[in-house]
């Protein structure tokens, strides 16, 4: 069995004003990297191999706080799990969008990444992951958008009405044939 434990990147200043990120490279802000710190402190007392990021600096940042404590290398940055691609919405709060578009902005064409786009995109390279480390701990640091898209691929049966909260894990086993979720949004290292 193979252990895939998915990170969603520590908070962002546009996290804190709801503007959505999509594609566009921010960092983490001072939280993030504290909500980071907190959580390489509890997956040191697991058993980690190897970890991944996405290629966007806030994933990356995240995961090289976790790396350096659990005295890893990051094994690769991986487009495959980079946010989806927000479009003209990128930069947006929801109230701009409704002030720019309208409250129906949802059904216009405005260069939003499709769901399927990202469940097929995201399920592939977790797979590939997967596969290149059969029976190792593998942690991967996205973004939110892209894993509820990507786990709704590997994990059709699960509820994925709660959004990721930042920094939270997601566990993930494969078998070589089927994944099953055991760990599912779990922030305890940041709730108290």
């Amino acid at each position: 069995m193979t252990t895939i434990g998915l990170i969603r990147h520590g908070s962002t200043l546009w996290n804190k004003e709801g503007r959505i990120q999509g594609h566009t490279d921010n960092p983490l802000d001072e939280e993030g990297l504290e909500q980071a710190a907190a959580l390489a402190e509890r997956l040191s007392t697991e058993e980690w191999d190897y970890i991944y990021s996405s290629d966007l600096l806030r994933a990356r940042q995240t995961a090289e706080v976790i790396a350096a404590r659990l005295g890893l290398s990051i094994a690769g940055l991986v487009p495959g799990i980079r946010e989806m691609d927000g479009g003209l919405l990128e930069g947006t709060t929801e109230q701009e969008l409704i002030e720019r578009w309208g409250k129906d902005w949802r059904t216009l064409e405005i260069g939003l990444e499709k769901n399927e786009s990202g469940r097929l995109r995201g399920s592939r390279a977790i797979e590939e992951i997967a596969q290149r480390h059969p029976g190792r701990h593998v942690l991967v640091v996205s973004h939110g958008a892209i894993l509820r898209s990507t786990l709704s691929g590997l994990v059709p049966e699960l509820d994925l009405s709660v959004f990721l909260k930042n920094t939270s894990l997601t566990r993930l086993v494969y078998t070589g044939k089927t994944w099953t979720c055991e760990l599912y949004n779990c922030a305890k290292h940041i709730e108290n």
